[in-house]
């Protein structure tokens, strides 16, 4: 650069070398200015340039860096999971009254049908979204009766046959307002209740007695997740089924003795 310097001063100068053609004295020194201008710009652009680069380089390295960390950590949540998942398949099952078997035919029900969950550790059965009925309506679905069919089946076997169910059904937060609708569910209270309620019936169609179960409706208010969006609504559109031990009771209360 210095060398590129040089010969640009030195042709800023031959006009004072060239005889009659010399150029006046101020017009050299302003040539040698803006010669020496112009390098020292090209110099601070060089250096920019250089420290751009080194920039990049560093950010790029660091990237790489945070990339491996975050990599490392998803490894790491992901054998904790993995850990967890086996410790608690390992433990009793607190507050649950089912036992092993029972569990184990239970969770293999809801590997079999994805929008069915079932919870080993509280005994909670969970039917998402529109499985079991179409929006709106009490109807039961071909595919929501069948699971409720192996349900029964399991809830009919001898081990299970004491135990009580409880069955709670759930609405998203949208009134009913189609008056072919409304005609049979005047609010979200009455849906939820005939949904629990047909749940109940089908059940007890395939032999489950009718005083081992109960119901609940819930309207709109313990919604899963935020009413945000249509998918959200969907899974606020639920029925739950509570498996309880043979001496919890439903829903009840001890009546005063008559005078």
């Amino acid at each position: 650069m210095l060398k590129d310097m040089r010969s640009a001063l030195f042709v800023a100068a031959l006009p004072l070398l060239s005889g009659c053609n010399m150029a006046p004295a101020w017009q050299m020194r302003q040539a040698q200015l803006r010669t020496y201008q112009a390098y020292r710009q090209g110099e601070m652009y060089q250096a920019q340039a250089t420290q751009a680069q080194q920039m990049a380089s560093q950010l790029s390295q660091e990237l790489g860096v945070a990339n491996e960390r975050l990599a490392n950590l998803n490894a790491e949540r992901s054998l904790l999971h993995e850990q967890y998942k086996g410790l608690l398949a390992g433990l009793p099952a607190p507050g649950s009254p089912l036992s092993q078997a029972m569990r184990d035919r239970l969770s293999d029900l809801a590997a079999r049908y994805p929008q069915f969950e079932f919870d080993p550790i509280s005994g909670v059965l969970h039917f998402e979204g529109d499985i079991l009925f179409s929006s709106g309506s009490d109807v039961i679905r071909p595919e929501g009766m069948q699971i409720l069919m192996e349900f029964a089946q399991i809830m009919n076997s001898p081990e299970a046959q004491s135990l009580h169910i409880l069955v709670v059904g759930h609405t998203d937060d949208r009134p009913v307002v189609l008056p072919s609708t409304k005609a049979q569910h005047e609010t979200n209270w009455e849906l939820s209740a005939h949904r629990a309620t047909r749940v109940v019936r089908a059940l007890a169609g395939q032999g489950l007695s009718e005083p081992r179960m109960g119901i609940a409706g819930y309207n709109q208010y313990q919604p899963e997740v935020s009413n945000s969006d249509d998918h959200a609504r969907q899974l606020n559109r639920r029925v739950e089924i509570y498996v309880l031990a043979p001496d919890t009771s439903l829903a009840g209360r001890e009546l005063p003795a008559r005078k």
